[in-house]
């Protein structure tokens, strides 16, 4: 079975590389594609899809902001089974700080400089997104093209979207990103902060191997 794995924003897959599945898997990671200047949203996603070989069956497992990525590549190639990671099944579960975001449109407001690695804000930026206590997030880190990261943050929090019957939701109980409170997922993970694919990896690979069985 074939799973297409999309990694969180601006992560590449080491935060996911020490996640186990069951022996009959293939993983194919998608890659985070730089957005072309203006381009709508639904062109993206099916530009991100493109990779997807509906030839045969296969899932769809995305963390973060690849969560939400694959819920929106299972309408234009619907998978048999689709995971998401610290991510949430629609736009009903976004945290009070998100949903101020799309009131405000205050991401839009963001000059893109501000999403240079060079910038001392970004680093704090970076910490209070992902895992504040985490002293090796950076090296997750690494799609760093600004106009990207600030393209991102405005996505995550204009997304609009009707939860799908039979998604997959796994959080951790510490996720300060998307605050377990606002969701009902199908598996908590106990003391896990928005890495805890990362730091829970053996409580996530059992999950990952029930699942995907």
């Amino acid at each position: 079975m074939k799973i297409y794995v999309v990694s969180g924003l601006g992560a590449d897959f080491k935060v996911l590389e020490r996640l186990e599945f069951p022996e009959n898997c293939e993983l194919i990671f998608i890659d985070w594609l730089i957005p072309e200047k203006n381009e709508p949203f639904h062109s993206y996603v099916e530009r991100m899809a493109e990779k997807v070989d509906v030839s045969e069956p296969f899932c769809l497992l995305g963390y973060s902001f690849g969560g939400i990525m694959v819920q929106e590549i299972n309408q234009l190639k619907p998978a048999q089974k689709v995971v998401i990671m610290g991510s949430i099944r629609s736009d009903k579960e976004k945290s009070k700080l998100i949903r101020t975001g799309e009131i405000t449109k205050i991401p839009r407001m963001f000059p893109t400089g501000m999403f240079n690695d060079k910038a001392a804000n970004v680093y704090s930026v970076v910490r209070k997104l992902f895992d504040p206590k985490n002293p090796k997030i950076l090296q997750y880190f690494q799609v760093r093209d600004p106009y990207y990261l600030k393209w991102s943050v405005e996505k995550v929090s204009e997304w609009k979207f009707e939860e799908t019957p039979g998604v997959i939701q796994i959080l951790g109980d510490k996720d300060i990103v998307f605050p377990i409170k606002y969701s009902k997922p199908d598996y908590v993970i106990k003391g896990g902060t928005h890495l805890f694919p990362a730091t829970k990896y053996k409580e996530v690979s059992k999950i990952l191997k029930e699942v995907f069985i």
